[in-house]
């Protein structure tokens, strides 16, 4: 008996002893087996939260229902949750993208134009009226008005190295005179008095404004905001074939005889071989007509059938100039050209060529200014232009 208690406690003693031999092992998988114990649990709880809080969702999705969290403790338990019942939203919440965006500018561009005083530019190779006007954001007109006595209201009279006066707004400028009524210059650039005095780039002493004393210095420029004239129309009047000679005071091209021959039929091809517009585009009152590019001695054809009554050198800027009376009220002009084919009188028909196109007259460059107008009214050839 004493020698199977022995052998008992013999085994029971290898067993503990191999137990301690392998103790890392058994812990590890206690360990995994306790964790996976504890997620299990874990996840049905929470699973079963979400059904309680969802109760239309069998599988309790794990994306819960923000309608049925917002609506607060359902009625059958009021208590449930402790959530705050609150006021479901209107629609759709909006994405961020929906919003107002706003495009990213790389760079940063100041303002080129004066803030309140007339500052100066040096015309530069290349520049023209529009150019210039875009360039400090005012109208061209402006520039012609701050600059009569360079430019006699003449675009193309602009040429690299001239000084311009550049408005820091738009309107007109005027040098006062001592003695001259500030209610009479305002009358006549269409503007009221109170304009001129309340602008602060003008120099006017305004406590001998008020005393009736003189408030303006003699020979004083006055910047004339909003200040309008009619400015010079350089381009050839209406000649009618039955009245050329009044062309007379244009230039030595007029034609002084009474003409009959080909009538147009109110349809225009282009005027010459090229279909691209460079320099001056249609811009009235500054430039009624449009200056097609092109090379020297490109031809120039009758933009419709007609009869020539202005042939040669104009005194106006325009250099050698072609003017068609199309005989239905219609009149066709074209200017800078560098030859012409035709002569007084001639009648020309729709594609006949007529010159050659070049830089004669006051031109930056090649090009042929062409007007074309109806009844006396000069309108944008490229309304009637195929």
């Amino acid at each position: 008996m004493k020698e199977k208690t022995k052998a008992n406690l013999g085994s029971a003693s290898q067993a503990v002893l191999s137990t301690e031999k392998q103790p890392v092992k058994e812990r590890l998988i206690l360990i995994f087996v306790n964790l996976l114990a504890a997620t299990l649990l874990v996840t049905a709880g929470y699973l079963a939260w979400a059904r309680y809080l969802n109760p239309q969702d069998p599988g309790g999705s794990l994306q819960a229902n923000p309608a049925a969290i917002a609506s607060g403790p359902r009625k059958d338990n009021p208590n449930a949750g402790g959530l705050v019942a609150l006021s479901p939203l209107d629609g759709q919440p909006a994405s961020f993208m929906e919003g107002i965006t706003r495009q990213i500018e790389m760079d940063t561009r100041i303002p080129k134009r004066p803030e309140v005083n007339v500052v100066t530019y040096t015309v530069e190779t290349g520049n023209s009226l529009f150019s210039i006007a875009d360039e400090f954001g005012i109208k061209p007109e402006t520039i012609l008005w701050g600059n009569f006595d360079t430019l006699q209201d003449n675009p193309h009279l602009i040429k690299p190295g001239q000084i311009l006066n550049i408005l820091p707004t738009n309107g007109t400028y005027y040098q006062y005179h001592e003695g001259e009524d500030l209610n009479a210059i305002a009358s006549q650039f269409g503007v009221d008095a109170q304009d001129i005095i309340d602008y602060s780039g003008n120099p006017i002493d305004l406590a001998a404004l008020s005393s009736g004393k003189p408030a303006i210095a003699d020979g004083t420029w006055l910047i004339i905001p909003g200040g309008h004239r009619a400015l010079v129309d350089w381009s050839p009047p209406t000649i009618t074939r039955s009245n050329p000679a009044s062309a007379r005071y244009y230039g030595a091209g007029y034609c002084g005889t009474i003409y009959t021959g080909a009538v147009g039929n109110g349809t225009f091809v282009w005027p010459t071989t090229e279909h691209f517009i460079s320099g001056y585009n249609y811009s009235p009152p500054v430039h009624p007509a449009i200056d097609i590019g092109g090379s020297l001695g490109n031809a120039i054809f009758a933009t419709d059938s007609g009869v020539i009554v202005y042939a040669g050198w104009s005194d106006y800027g325009y250099g050698n100039l072609i003017v068609i009376d199309h005989g239905n009220g219609w009149q066709s002009a074209y200017a800078h050209l560098s030859g012409v084919g035709v002569g007084c009188g001639q009648s020309v028909y729709q594609g006949y060529l007529i010159g050659a196109l070049g830089s004669t007259g006051n031109s930056s460059g090649p090009h042929l200014h062409f007007e074309l107008s109806l009844n006396g009214a000069k309108l944008n050839p490229l309304d009637f232009l195929p």
